[in-house]
């Protein structure tokens, strides 16, 4: 059987309260936790299948044709089992739920560092010595590499404007008129990119390090040119991907057509400056936030108009507006997004796209108005939530951004910290506080997932992905509630083709779609264990084992008589997009030390405060948090990817050049959750909290700087350097 819902509105049938196991909502464990811990679970290089080679890829050194002279010379070196020229190689990674090959072709480089050839050896030294005796060379082309080069594409979809926006500035009591830069990110996973390809002659199966399988699934099908009835994707443990792996990227479909020539496994794992150059980034972004406000500090006009950047051919840009459309109201609006066309690596989707650096800029922005007006940063916000989308005029499914507010000062002792700047000092260290508030879209997409009721055990099934979010927690606590079934009664199987196709992790959605779907599942099998005990499935009691009904007690072994039960859940979106509008909120507060000789800025102390709808595990929720605070330090403080002006190619390709915060950086973190339900998020009332904890978190520090020692930060990271600039001249 197969239970669907499509989520149109705020009238489904909830049971989230009145289930006998109590389970969701509580601080659980994660299942896969040990295995991973103790070296168990294996991750896409791990496999060693028998026959096993091992390919390095060659990238190229500059921009222009390629041409490799001596490659037959290489293709006899000691091991070599090939060099892989084949078109079908991919230029760059494909984009999130693009669902088929992205650009493909190694005649030519479009950026320094593109995948034009893969080695395969019987060893991994034996293939990396070869690539990397392989002559390449290029036929230089000029092109543009940097995005003031060129004049950008102004798509008409991505522009919007209400009233006018030019005479509220011009009669507003109180104004902000500045422009922000933020850098190229990149995503920083823990696990490089990997994949290990088998080809049986009929089916390809591929382990590999991907987020999002069965759009995975076609695109590399779509690459390889095979029927995506043919291809297997296995990815049961990813160590991070924070959007890197939402599309297939060049070791997976290079090891893929290095096993259909040779018929023998072949392993590929990209050397982490692979990483940082072959994979999707960030861009850098430049925007021009206007504000104008009346004397109370109310909101009259708001524009953020903004410039990214992305390579010829790819559609993702950097929505870097896309929560300005609704955090605050305001008549007067324009809003626009602006795509410089350069030869750099292909920009996508990197922890929380958009709004990690778009809310962190505005929310920088609304603290000068703050000064500029002398209102309370926090009653600045309070004064200017709308209450309905301001531009669509559709209700909010839900809004707590007030009590995220509230809530969060109260905890963190907003009202100890003195109004003006640098009225604390300790030494060589000035002390401040700072706060921003958070926004983050929030979606549903289809997914299915199937639980087996294998007498008083259950399995549930999706080819869903364990990011480190928590999916097998998750997933467990959601059997085990329905079900009536202890946690360690209950077996979580993700990250396999073969299982139904959940929605993939990213954009936050993985627990509410797929989670919902899981949810489906228990609620189609506890219907036909009601059909069986011929009673309505709302009055019957599912625990320990045991099938409840009329104080009569059936063990489910008995209920099932020998048999296996299947459940199937399907959750599609429907209307609910264009009845409400659905987000998440949240606020940001840091205290920071800034030395006024070095310029170095030090964390202290930072509080999260977040409404994310129903909380499912604390445990897995608060780690997302602690995980997008630690990302706002990075954005703040020490992330930029360096493209050399003359050919784009990144200059800081590895961990020791590109500064990602570690143990050191980081002070106590404190996470509080708003009590929240959302009708329309589905019966759980969930929605999601991985991508909420980065969004504006930055901008809560880049605050704290000011409010410490007067330097207003507008091009980001802060870095020592930019700080001591920004304090030259600032009185007392």
């Amino acid at each position: 059987m197969t239970l669907d819902l499509k989520i149109d509105n705020a009238d489904h049938e909830n049971r989230a309260d009145d289930l006998a196991q109590n389970v969701l909502g509580q601080d659980n464990a994660r299942p896969d936790g040990l295995d991973k811990a103790t070296g168990r679970a294996l991750y896409a290089a791990e496999a060693r299948p028998d026959g096993l080679l091992h390919g390095f890829l060659v990238r190229a050194p500059a921009i222009g044709a390629v041409a490799c002279p001596d490659i037959d010379t290489i293709r006899k070196m000691a091991g070599v089992r090939t060099v892989l020229r084949d078109a079908r190689m991919i230029r760059n990674a494909a984009q999130g739920a693009a669902n088929e090959a992205p650009i493909q072709g190694v005649d030519k480089a479009e950026y320094v560092g593109q995948p034009i050839a893969l080695v395969v050896a019987d060893t991994f030294e034996q293939a990396r010595h070869a690539a990397q005796s392989l002559t390449v060379e290029i036929q230089p082309k000029e092109v543009p590499v940097n995005p003031q080069d060129v004049s950008p594409e102004d798509p008409d979809d991505k522009q919007s404007a209400q009233g006018d926006l030019d005479a509220a500035m011009r009669d507003a009591a109180i104004t902000v008129d500045e422009t922000y830069t933020t850098s190229s990110m990149t995503s920083g996973a823990m696990e490089p990119h990997a994949a290990t390809a088998d080809w049986d002659g009929t089916t390809l199966t591929l382990r590999g390090s991907l987020q999002m399988l069965k759009f995975n699934r076609n695109e590399l099908a779509d690459s390889v040119g095979l029927n995506p009835e043919n291809v297997r994707i296995l990815a049961p443990f990813v160590g991070g991907g924070f959007g890197s792996k939402l599309g297939i990227s060049a070791d997976c479909v290079s090891a893929a057509l290095a096993a259909m020539e040779l018929g023998q496994p072949v392993r590929v794992v990209q050397h982490r400056r692979h990483v940082f150059e072959v994979n999707t980034r960030r861009s850098e972004t430049r925007q021009h936030i206007r504000l104008a406000a009346d004397s109370d500090g109310r909101l009259t006009g708001l524009g953020h108009e903004a410039l990214v950047s992305n390579i010829t051919g790819e559609v993702f840009a950097e929505p870097v507006v896309q929560a300005s459309h609704f955090a605050y109201a305001a008549a007067n609006r324009c809003l626009g997004l602006r795509i410089a066309r350069i030869n750099r690596p292909a920009a996508g989707s990197v922890r929380a796209p958009g709004e990690a650096v778009g809310v962190t800029a505005f929310e920088v922005a609304m603290d000068e108005l703050a000064c500029k007006a002398g209102i309370d940063p926090v009653d600045l916000r309070l004064r200017n939530i709308p209450d309905k989308d301001p531009e669509s005029g559709v209700p909010f499914s839900s809004h707590r951004l007030e009590s995220a507010l509230t809530e969060g000062a109260e905890r963190f002792g907003w009202a100890d910290r003195p109004a003006a700047r640098r009225q604390r000092r300790e030494g060589e260290w000035w002390i401040g506080t700072g706060m921003a508030a958070a926004f983050r879209v929030n979606m549903v997409i289809e997914a299915e997932a199937r639980i087996r009721l294998e007498g008083n055990r259950a399995v549930v099934e999706s080819d869903m992905t364990d990011i480190g979010t928590g999916s097998y927690a998750i997933f467990s606590q959601i059997a085990g509630e329905l079900l009536g079934l202890p946690l360690d009664q209950v077996t979580v199987r993700l990250g396999d083709t073969d299982l139904p196709p959940g929605s993939g992790s990213g954009g936050s959605f993985g627990a509410a779609s797929t989670g919902t779907a899981v949810w489906m599942a228990g609620m189609d099998l506890r219907r036909q264990i009601a059909a069986r005990l011929n009673c309505d499935e709302a009055a019957l009691t599912l625990k320990d084992g045991m099938a409840i009904h009329n104080n009569q007690r059936h063990p489910l072994s008995e209920v099932l008589g020998g048999e296996d039960l299947s459940g199937h859940g399907h959750v599609q979106p429907g209307e609910a997009a264009e009845k409400v509008r659905q987000a998440t909120f949240g606020a940001h507060f840091a205290e920071v030390a800034v030395n006024d000789v070095t310029g170095e800025v030090r964390m202290r102390r930072m509080l999260g405060s977040f409404a994310c709808g129903r909380v499912l595990n604390p445990r897995t929720a608060r780690s997302q948090c602690h995980g997008g605070q630690t990302w706002g330090i990075g954005m703040a403080l020490t992330e930029a990817m360096t493209h050399d002006r003359r050919d784009g190619h990144i200059v800081n390709r590895d961990f020791a050049e590109y500064h990602l915060p570690v143990n050191a950086d980081v002070p106590p973190l404190e996470v509080h959750f708003v009590e929240e339900r959302d009708p329309w998020a589905g019966p759980m009332q969930a929605k999601g909290i991985g991508e909420l904890g980065i969004c504006g978190a930055g901008g809560a520090i880049l605050n704290a700087i000011h409010h410490a020692c007067g330097a207003r930060m507008r091009d980001f990271p802060a870095t020592p350097d930019r700080v001591l600039a920004a304090m030259e001249g600032i009185p007392g």
